[in-house]
């Protein structure tokens, strides 16, 4: 009966649509290392630490604290990690929060963008919301870094746009939740 019910728990989907997901993963998978996307680091001191993964299909690498932090209620810290990264051509370092941090203790990051030519000491802007004070301490796991594809588009100004069915609507305009 229980593999019955896990059966019918499983997504189901298109043939085509899984076997080219198959097919996807497994090219991916099996490109000679010269071909596979590389994100390079280099410690910038004794203090850092090396990114890790959480999992193998972990999204992003968590990035550390170098150093100890005090960050009171509703400031913010900008926290060094003593590493430069180089990130895969074609590809930005998007910093973003982990969510355990959010969800047990009001701390969000901001500013995470890492471009592709950036070689500076890689720093976490971390937010508290909280109303106590948080403490970073050297070798927390404090962001984690996602690479993403970017698109590098020409930029053309004209006098107007294209109409559209949304039209100018922003900030809640699509419904009413």
């Amino acid at each position: 009966m229980t593999g019955l019910m896990l059966r019918s728990l499983q997504p189901k989907c298109s043939s085509s649509f899984c076997a080219s997901l198959r097919l996807l993963r497994a090219r991916t998978e099996t490109k000679p290392a010269e071909e596979r996307a590389v994100l390079r680091f280099a410690k910038l001191s004794e203090h850092a630490t090396k990114p890790t993964r959480g999992s193998s299909k972990a999204a992003g690498y968590d990035l550390y604290s170098a150093y100890d932090y005090s960050i009171g209620p509703m400031d913010k810290a900008i926290v060094k990690t003593d590493i430069q990264i180089s990130v895969p051509h074609g590809c930005y370092g998007r910093v973003a929060p982990r969510s355990g941090l959010a969800a047990k203790h009001f701390i969000d990051v901001g500013a995470g963008v890492v471009d592709e030519d950036y070689r500076g000491n890689v720093g976490v802007v971390l937010f508290n919301f909280s109303k106590e004070t948080f403490e970073v301490k050297k070798g927390d796991r404090v962001a984690q870094l996602v690479c993403e594809r970017i698109c590098y588009p020409d930029l053309v100004e004209q006098e107007t746009l294209d109409e559209t069915e949304r039209g100018a609507g922003g900030f809640g305009s699509t419904g009413r939740n």
